[in-house]
């Protein structure tokens, strides 16, 4: 109990400092995420700081890492995600939306994994789990420039209907890479009917949880005007939807997807007084706020337990493969839209980040599971690229792109 005690002070230090960091850089008028990763990383290179020395060893272990960003704040970010977002926007944008989110997904991890097999010679299933990684996207800071500069409501609605529907995809193409490639590929064509109807039973299924979850809630609250009961009610349809969907092994990132979108979307309508939705947003809003601020100094603290030495070469082909791998995805996906433009198209491929959930994936690999190592620094290595490279730059780029609101 005392270790325990000891270990919570240490956790709120770190959340002192994830604050502190934060208030600067939004002083400074910049992407806090971003400045997050950069502490995360001088923090983990260094062992001047004694005192977080622990906290920093306890939270950056490979299951307590995967446990608070998978089991802990996904939910969390996912249910929020969807209450920002109504559901009519998002219909606005469908056609945007589901092409890159479904086809330009489903794209991305086809050539990054034969990519990663033919060109970087990754062994057959380290190369597509690696693709299966690498096919969600993390729009928290991009969203947040977007916002600060100006840019159309339409660029963010797309990208983060895209990463609210790609999260799920990805966690489903993740599972069948890492688990069950090579059963499928010695059973050839049958092999290949296996595997869809696995990915479509993982999609459906979290569907049909998340609707039955949004539509009994939204009938709950019916009953009632109060917002701090609903508010929770809020919190249990997000950890439930999920938690039933794993058990039930089916995607729980798309049941609160789905769930969150019937709750605040429909159960609003008919049971949502506008006291209720303020608190509702306020709540939600700063909850999130702190798992953010957790989440991105945990993903630079993560590089005390990734060795590079002897792979930047293999690195730096990652980085191009993946980059090559989201220009081409995009492009392909979306070729058909006339509503979207060619700027528009180079800013939605820069602007596609990789984030915690990738790691916390890669990090939920078993300790036996064949390249585990290779594909951690991999991974690791991406997603500091794409967060520090592409976020730092996406203020220059939008701006050379015109597409700044005069």
């Amino acid at each position: 109990m005392e270790s325990f005690h000891h270990i919570f002070i240490q956790l709120l230090l770190l959340l002192a400092v994830s604050i502190s960091v934060i208030a600067i850089a939004k002083k400074l008028d910049q992407p806090y995420s971003i400045a997050l990763v950069l502490v995360g990383l001088a923090l983990g290179s260094t062992e001047e700081f004694a005192i977080l020395e622990e906290s920093e060893q306890f939270i950056t272990q490979s299951e307590v890492f995967h446990v608070i960003v998978v089991s802990l704040f996904l939910p969390i970010l996912l249910g929020d995600a969807t209450l920002k977002m109504p559901f009519h926007e998002l219909w606005d944008e469908k056609k945007s939306v589901f092409s890159l989110a479904f086809i330009g997904t489903l794209l991305s991890f086809l050539l990054i994994g034969f990519g990663g097999y033919f060109l970087l010679e990754l062994p057959l299933i380290a190369a597509f789990t690696f693709a299966a990684l690498m096919s969600a996207t993390d729009p928290i800071s991009v969203i947040s420039i977007f916002k600060s500069l100006g840019v159309k409501k339409k660029m963010s609605i797309i990208m983060e209907g895209e990463s609210l529907f790609n999260d799920g995809i990805a966690v489903v193409l993740f599972n069948i890479s890492s688990i069950y490639l090579l059963t499928f590929l010695e059973l050839g064509w049958e092999g290949l009917g296996q595997g869809v109807w696995m990915f479509v039973k993982f999609s459906v299924g979290g569907a049909i949880v998340g609707l039955i979850f949004g539509f009994i809630f939204s009938f709950i609250i019916r009953l009632f005007d109060d917002y701090p009961l609903e508010i929770a009610l809020s919190a249990i349809l997000f950890f439930g939807s999920y938690f039933t969907a794993e058990y039930l092994h089916v995607s729980g990132v798309i049941a609160v997807v789905v769930g969150g979108f019937v709750f605040f979307d429909y159960g609003a309508k008919i049971g949502m007084s506008e006291e209720t939705r303020v608190n509702l947003n306020t709540f939600w809003d700063v909850i999130t706020f702190i798992a953010n601020s957790f989440i991105f100094l945990m993903v630079g603290l993560e590089i005390r337990n990734i060795h590079f030495a002897g792979k930047w070469w293999l690195i730096i082909g990652a980085i191009l493969l993946v980059l090559a791998a989201r220009a081409i995805a995009l492009y392909g996906s979306t070729v058909w839209i006339k509503e979207i433009s060619k700027n528009e198209r180079l800013l939605l491929t820069w602007g596609g980040l990789r984030g915690s959930l990738s790691i916390a994936l890669a990090l939920s690999l078993s300790a036996d599971f064949e390249s585990r190592d290779l594909i951690l620094i991999l991974t690791f290595s991406v997603v500091l690229f794409s967060l520090i490279v592409q976020g730092i730059s996406m203020k220059p780029v939008i701006r050379i792109l015109g597409m700044i609101k005069k």
